[in-house]
């Protein structure tokens, strides 16, 4: 089921890393149960733009931004939200994997625990690494380093911590960009299951990628949101030029 009303939406964004302009006035909505592609060229302000919607760029302190970013209706920058509350609800993937150097077990739990959220452990652990389809790759290893996995596993895995945090968003910041195909194969099959039951936002360089598995389409050309739609139909009938100049491979 979707629903009318984003999840996320973004109002007139824009953003400066010191003087510079690297996002402007980006106005985007995010819906439930949809996977959301962003593509475009590098430098395009497609990660930055990802990482402002669950203020990861908080930490980055020449940043500044204009406009603003709402979730299920709320400015995420109103001083009464907290930023680590924020976080809980959209979580992060990251371009390579980060697991923790400690075991799968410790992995997925270390989340709920240091935020004193109420789980039972091993239920937690079953069912997040169920849902990043690697329970049964790991099942009789819970207790080994995370970071004996392979890359493609490590990737799950981090979705799995992910996961167990119990979002409503999960932002991927190019999570394949780092893997083979046949790892990139399993997270890109993982997506379409996820979408049943979380929002997804991927930033992807790769196109074909982005045409598999997402329902929407954004695309980012120089800090600016050109064109946003159904993604068959805007890798079929764009309707800007630079949006077609792109997904034909004449610039990028």
């Amino acid at each position: 089921m979707t629903s009318n009303q984003p999840i996320i939406e973004t109002q007139n964004l824009s953003i400066w890393y010191g003087e510079k302009k690297a996002v402007n006035s980006v106005s985007m909505k995010l819906f439930k149960n949809r996977v959301s592609a962003i593509i475009g060229p590098s430098g395009c302000g497609k990660s930055t733009v990802l990482r402002m919607l669950n203020r990861m760029n908080d930490f980055i302190e020449v940043l500044r931004h204009e406009g603003k970013i709402l979730i299920n209706g709320q400015d995420i920058y109103n001083k009464k939200l907290d930023p680590v509350d924020l976080r809980r609800k959209v979580g992060m993937v990251f371009q390579r994997p980060n697991p923790f150097p400690k075991s799968i077990y410790k992995n997925i739990i270390w989340g709920p625990k240091v935020n004193g959220l109420k789980y039972e452990p091993d239920f937690l652990v079953e069912d997040s690494l169920k849902k990043a389809a690697l329970w049964d790759e790991v099942k009789d290893r819970l207790h080994s380093s995370a970071l004996a996995l392979s890359g493609g596993q490590q990737q799950r895995l981090c979705i799995a911590r992910t996961i167990a945090m119990n979002p409503e968003v999960i932002l991927m910041d190019e999570p394949c960009s780092a893997l083979d195909p046949r790892a990139t194969s399993k997270i890109e099959e993982l997506i379409t299951t996820l979408r049943d039951e979380y929002t997804i936002a991927i930033v992807t360089h790769n196109m074909q990628q982005a045409s598999r598995i997402s329902d929407v389409t954004h695309f980012f050309y120089e800090g600016e949101l050109i064109e946003t739609g159904l993604t068959e139909s805007l890798f079929t009938k764009p309707t800007e030029k630079r949006t077609e100049d792109y997904i034909t491979g004449r610039f990028g």
